[in-house]
């Protein structure tokens, strides 16, 4: 039993960090923190962009859940691995898959892949912080998938 708790416990962090990272993005990122965010709308020099430093932001509520967790023995060891986990996700979806800062993947005509890639391509048109969409990561509004009349 306590095996199954500990993989909800997974699970629901996992999925509860798409909001986090959604809340995030709308209101921190594109608000009180556009100075470091600002670089991945508008360009930036190098392979490096300020907009990873918020990779910080995840990572360290992770670390703290696996240490406390360890040292605890208890269920903020599994809170830490779903964020990690979604951490994870975020960097092979955002960053390989969309933004192609690492040359894989570059052909997936997955219809699900192709849907994030469009719709995170409408939040880049917007290359201020005012009047953006799609401020999510995972989850991908419907209207984005399979577009009539498209092949692949």
């Amino acid at each position: 039993m306590e095996y199954l708790i500990n993989t909800l416990i997974v699970i629901a962090t996992f999925f509860g960090m798409e909001f986090m990272a959604w809340f995030t993005h709308k209101y921190v990122m594109h608000g009180i923190l556009w100075t470091l965010h600002r670089d991945h709308h508008e360009g930036h020099e190098g392979f490096f962009e300020k907009n990873d430093t918020f990779f910080l932001i995840f990572a360290i509520p992770s670390a703290y859940c696996f240490m406390t967790g360890i040292m605890f023995n208890d269920f903020r060891l599994y809170i830490g691995i779903g964020i990690a986990l979604y951490g994870f996700a975020y960097f092979v979806v955002h960053d390989i898959i969309i933004h192609q800062r690492f040359k894989l993947f570059r052909n997936w005509k997955h219809p699900y892949v192709l849907a994030i890639r469009r719709a995170h391509k409408i939040h880049h048109k917007h290359l201020g912080k005012e009047h953006g969409e799609n401020f999510g990561m995972l989850i991908v509004p419907q209207k984005y998938h399979k577009i009539q009349g498209e092949v692949g």
